[in-house]
């Protein structure tokens, strides 16, 4: 399961690089307003899913890959943010 994840992520930093005109991901990185408005856009699609009890695994896999290209785009590593909630982790005792 993590290495797909994982997998994904390394497809998209390849992506953040590459000159492929016909690359959906190389044109997110390019144009970072269509990058923020699709994040929006699947997270509303997402919610209405839920709410309609339907494609909600479709959907959350658009919002993950979305939001994963986001945080790229922006220079937020994934590691970092792992980091972050291994530090917020609460150890049952």
């Amino acid at each position: 399961m993590l290495k797909t994840l994982e997998d994904l992520i390394t497809i998209i930093r390849q992506r953040k690089s590459s000159s492929d005109e016909n690359s959906y991901t190389a044109k997110l990185f390019k144009d970072k307003s269509l990058s923020t408005e699709k994040v929006k856009e699947e997270i509303g699609e997402l919610i209405e899913a839920v709410k309609n009890n339907s494609n909600k695994i479709h959907e959350a896999a658009d919002v993950f890959y979305h939001l994963i290209v986001y945080l790229e785009g922006n220079g937020i590593k994934i590691e970092d943010i792992m980091e972050e909630l291994e530090k917020r982790k609460k150890i049952n005792k």
